[in-house]
């Protein structure tokens, strides 16, 4: 008897500790994890299958999965030629405030993030103290005081109401003073200068080129940022012609709620659609930069 239960238990495999090669298995993260992805791709597949729909089926069909008609390319293109072709001037709009004010605060956040990192200066603490409080204040905390600001100076219903706030990117300036301050070597620094390299090709031709991951990053998180912003126009501008796609997307919605107005709701879920691909198109072109940038710097050797 005794020796059965020895041959038993010397069967048995020896539990393997986890380790960073074969991390443990956890059921209630792999549900949770499930039920996120559930959540992100279910209002997209909702608004993929919802704009193959015309106005008559999207009311009387379940809303996921296919009606009887194939309506997509009409409703592309009666989206991009409905109030003479008001969605491609919001289109373009958007755009603008992407290019100029994401791409300035791209440009202004690797210009400070160096000078921060690489650079000693009397009051460098209270910048820091400055850009992390900043991080924690929301854009809409101080959309109303911008307004306000904006008004007085005559700026208000005007491009620049949009792209000005937007080239203030606390939280870009943040990423890329890390991200400064561990892809760039003093010592590679050091050895320019003493080639003679001036301050102005140091930066260009020697930092520049490691920082590519992180201007990368940080530029999709303003571009992002920029393409979604609703409040900060809702409250500055009042000229259709003026507005980005969230705020042009919105007022079609509103429009069946006037008196007299058009339902159209099959062209803001095909607007809607047409909106995101742009974004996924620019994520998929430059995934491999902006994946390296989020990974460096967690890990020291």
């Amino acid at each position: 008897m005794s020796g059965g239960l020895i041959t038993l238990r010397s069967t048995r495999r020896p539990k393997t500790p986890p380790s960073v090669l074969r991390p443990a298995k956890s059921r209630l993260l792999t549900v949770l994890i499930g039920l996120m992805v559930v959540y992100s791709v279910v209002p997209l597949i909702w608004l993929v299958i919802n704009a193959t729909k015309s106005q008559q089926s999207l009311l009387s069909s379940f809303g996921l999965w296919f009606a009887d008609d194939f309506s997509l390319v009409d409703n592309v293109v009666e989206t991009l030629t409905y109030d003479d072709g008001i969605f491609l001037r919001w289109l373009s709009n958007t755009m603008l405030y992407v290019i100029a004010g994401a791409g300035g605060a791209t440009i202004l956040a690797v210009l400070g993030g160096y000078a921060l990192a690489k650079f000693d200066f009397v009051g460098k603490p209270a910048v820091f103290a400055v850009v992390i409080g900043a991080v924690a204040v929301p854009g809409t905390a101080l959309a109303v005081p911008t307004f306000l600001m904006f008004s007085e100076m005559g700026l208000t219903n005007t491009p620049w109401a949009v792209i000005i706030p937007t080239l203030i990117s606390p939280f870009g300036l943040y990423l890329m003073w890390i991200f400064c301050a561990d892809s760039i070597p003093r010592d590679l620094m050091e050895a320019a200068r003493i080639d003679g390299a001036n301050e102005l090709r140091l930066f260009l031709q020697v930092c520049l080129p490691l920082l590519k991951p992180g201007i990368v990053t940080v530029a999709l998180f303003n571009m992002v940022a920029t393409w979604n912003n609703y409040f900060l126009p809702l409250i500055m501008l009042r000229n259709e012609n003026l507005y980005p796609l969230t705020l042009g997307l919105t007022a079609w919605n509103r429009q069946a709620s006037t008196i007299g107005g058009e339902a159209i709701f099959h062209l803001v879920i095909t607007g809607a659609l047409l909106t995101i691909i742009p974004l996924i198109v620019v994520f998929l072109l430059l995934q491999r930069y902006w994946q390296s940038g989020l990974s460096l710097g967690s890990t020291k050797e």
